[in-house]
Order: structure tokens, then sequence, then C-alpha cells
């Protein structure tokens, strides 16, 4: 089931490329990731109590906390980035690029979480890496 989410992400990942390029036109680019911003908080609250997990909040714990506000300060510092990249630039090499964020995990994974990097894992990264050069060049 997880692949078929992660598919789904993907799909919804490069509509939102699309839209967004067509969006921001004549719009400042931190305006619109704010936007964008308030109809992901309106949707994930709302899933939130779709799901009946609300509950759960009083559960969560401090190192959690913690990692999940880390986690979200990342991702607004990348969707600000985003945003400002496909304001300026074509989105034919700005996805590439933001894409390498693969390649940027797998390391990350493997120094800090300690997750397997095989040769499989290294020869994928080199061919993301290979394939976003070829792109963007």
């Amino acid at each position: 089931m997880w692949f078929v989410f992660a598919i789904l992400s993907s799909i919804f990942a490069a509509l939102t490329s699309i839209l967004a390029k067509v969006g921001i036109e004549n719009v400042d680019s931190n305006l619109a990731t704010a936007i964008r911003t308030m109809v992901v908080v309106v949707m994930a609250w709302a899933m939130v109590f779709i799901t009946n997990a609300q509950s759960g909040i009083t559960q969560i714990e401090k190192k959690s906390w913690v990692f999940i506000i880390l986690s979200g300060i990342a991702t607004g510092a990348s969707w600000l980035c985003y945003y400002k990249a496909l304001q300026i630039g074509e989105v034919s090499k700005v996805v590439p690029i933001d894409k390498l964020s693969v390649v940027i995990t797998l390391v990350l994974a493997f120094a800090f979480l300690h997750e397997k990097f095989t040769p499989k894992s290294a020869i994928g990264a080199v061919l993301i890496t290979a394939g976003t050069l070829v792109m963007v060049l």
C-alpha cells in the first residue's frame, strides 16, 4: 500500500509544479507560498478530524514535537525556495534540481539514520544526479 501512496505523491507533486508555475504568474512567490500553505493546513486538519486522530495530539512526546516542528521549518524553507525558483526559472529545470532531494535524502539517511547504503542505492543516486545534470545543462 505504501507504493500506491508514493505513486500518488509523485503524481500530485508533478501537478503541484505545473499548477504553481501557472498560478504564480504576476504574484509574489512568498504570498503564493503562504496561500498554498493555508490550503495544506486546512486539508491536513480536515484529514485529522475525518480519521478521528485529533485525540492523539496529547500523546505526542517532546522529542517528536521538536522534530515535527523542525520538519515543518524545513518544509516551509523548501516551499519558499521552490516557489521563488519556479517563478524565475523554467519548470523543466527547477523540478529536476528539486528532485536532487532524493539523493540528499539517501546520504542523510545513511549518515544520521544508519540506513543501508547499498550498491543499488549508490547506482541510483549516481543515475539521478547524472539525469539531473543532463536535464538542466
